[in-house]
């Protein structure tokens, strides 16, 4: 009588990949909608923002708003590819979020701690996407043998 052997890592591994990738997803999709509600805000100048006088990158409220807007609907809609498990949408979640942070870092003035919170989420996404390999992997876990 023979016995097949399945290999665990492997499993264990495939289901942190699917793990990550939903994160990935879950995270994005709310820093999307919280951009957008943060645009939105901005678009009708709400009395939330701060205004500095001297900053370097000093831009309109109403642009910063719809620069937000734009970035948010874009995150939610690439977070929908990302629970379908698409790799377009792993590789356009890592810009989104790159973006996001970019945003968000030029617009500390106008709502700083807002702006550290959104960063930080945005780093954990690319974070995230970046741990799966593309056939759905993760890359070699601390602690796991090596599967070369």
């Amino acid at each position: 009588m023979t016995a097949t052997h399945t290999h665990p890592a492997h499993t264990a591994r495939q289901e942190w990949a699917t793990g990550l990738t939903a994160f990935a997803a879950v995270m994005l999709f709310l820093a999307g909608l919280l951009t957008l509600f943060r645009g939105i805000m901005a678009i009708a100048e709400d009395d939330v923002f701060v205004t500095t006088p001297n900053y370097v990158f000093e831009f309109d409220l109403t642009t910063w708003g719809w620069i937000h807007l734009v970035l948010g609907a874009l995150a939610m809609v690439i977070s929908a590819g990302l629970l379908r498990t698409a790799v377009w949408a792993r590789v356009t979640g890592v810009a989104i979020a790159a973006l996001v942070i970019i945003a968000n870092f030029l617009s500390l003035p106008y709502y700083p701690v807002w702006s550290v919170v959104m960063i930080t989420i945005s780093g954990f996404v690319i974070w995230a996407l970046c741990v799966v390999k593309r056939g759905g992997d993760l890359h070699d876990l601390p602690g796991e043998p090596r599967s070369r």
